[in-house]
């Protein structure tokens, strides 16, 4: 399992409130859009990352990770495994603290390469099925 009980708590409760959703868009269908509304709901600021740009969830969207012009503590990742990497390492990158990636994204190599950089890590878990039971 890519990120204990610890772990996931320290993301959730200690690492910081700002979180960039890669592959949120304005598609009310897509699992980003439900879970970014519970990261809400339990005091996160979500923000969007999408080509598209899209205001979602009242939040301004932005192309890239390297665009968002605020730090962002925590980076979670709704990408093909194939594509998460390259997110992980932007993470880094910018001076996250975190990368989460989502229930089915898993990539070995992009885990200890972000452990490696000093970055909490989670992968194949949601943060929305964790964080209620948190309180």
């Amino acid at each position: 399992m890519y990120g204990d009980s610890a772990t996931i708590r320290k993301i959730l409760t200690e690492l910081g409130d700002t979180w960039a959703i890669v592959g949120l868009s304005g598609n009310e269908r897509r699992a980003a859009y439900g879970v970014a509304a519970v990261l809400q709901r339990f005091g996160k600021r979500i923000v969007p990352v999408h080509p598209k740009a899209e205001t979602v969830h009242g939040e301004q969207g932005y192309p890239s990770l390297d665009a968002i012009p605020f730090p962002v503590d925590v980076v979670d990742v709704f990408v093909n495994s194939d594509l998460a990497g390259p997110v992980a390492d932007q993470a880094a990158a910018i001076g996250a603290k975190a990368v989460w990636f989502q229930l089915g994204v898993i990539d070995e190599d992009a885990y200890e390469r972000t452990r490696a950089a000093g970055l909490e890590m989670v992968m194949d878990r949601c943060p929305a099925i964790e964080i209620p039971s948190l309180r």
